[in-house]
């Protein structure tokens, strides 16, 4: 069941938003060769708690940290860990607040010093499809509108999407429906109407769109090798349009 949000849920999950936008932009100031990735989830999990809020992913179905970082090739869901970033790493951030029992949750991929053209199409063209997405978010369209326009825009770039993960309605949970899926043919699903709250999540592939879980049950990497990455913003939809709730 789809569930639309009042004035008050709105202004809530504005705020939990507005958390996760202060967690990314200390994100691109910390990170860079050297610094681990568990330093990077301590940090984060110190702004959350520190502006009165709950990180949304720790302890979520067993998930053991505050964000995930995924790397290079990684897609979602990766561990932090004692791995410190290299000169030329890209790394996908994920990170979610909750606020007063609301959720804000947003992704944004960093490079790490100086990267490969290739690096820079990936992140380009993903960070692109999420705003092609976006464009498509007011009253009247339907769901697969998104979807449509996601897979098309990163198709036109030269990259690829995985089946197996999708975006999906935020609110009082950290996933609720509808599932937002990031291909598809468009003019399908439910019509988008003013309350709805979404995570838009597009993941981009450098290479083929085949995936692979590691052995901790949760990172997935690309099965060819590829670079990935991730860019998501939490929106609401307006009476014209949306608002992005996970800004400053």
């Amino acid at each position: 069941m789809i569930i639309t949000k009042n004035q008050r849920e709105i202004d809530l999950m504005r705020e939990a938003g507005r958390i996760v936008a202060l967690v990314h932009q200390k994100m691109a100031e910390v990170v860079r060769p050297g610094i681990t990735t568990l330093e990077l989830n301590a940090i984060a999990e110190k702004i959350i708690l520190d502006h009165g809020a709950k990180p949304s992913f720790k302890n979520y179905n067993g998930f053991p940290a505050s964000i995930c970082t995924s790397i290079n090739e990684q897609i979602v869901h990766g561990i932090p860990s004692k791995y410190a970033l290299k000169e030329g790493d890209i790394i996908s951030i994920d990170v979610g607040a909750c606020y007063k029992g609301y959720h804000g949750d947003s992704a944004w991929t960093y490079a790490v010093g100086s990267i490969s053209d290739e690096a820079k199409r990936v992140m380009e063209a993903t960070k692109g499809s999420l705003f092609a997405g976006l464009a498509m978010v007011k009253p009247g369209n339907r769901l697969s509108d998104i979807s449509h326009a996601v897979e098309v825009y990163l198709n036109e770039h030269g990259c690829t999407t995985p089946l197996e993960y999708t975006g999906h309605g935020v609110g009082s949970a950290l996933h609720e429906d509808p599932a937002v899926p990031n291909y598809g043919a468009p003019g399908r699903g439910p019509r988008l109407v003013e309350g709805m709250t979404l995570a838009i999540e597009p993941m981009g592939h450098g290479g083929k769109a085949d995936i692979h879980i590691l052995e901790d049950h949760w990172t997935a990497i690309t099965e060819d090798g590829s670079l990935a990455a991730h860019y998501e913003h939490s929106i609401v939809v307006t009476k014209d349009g949306y608002e992005i709730l996970t800004k400053l």
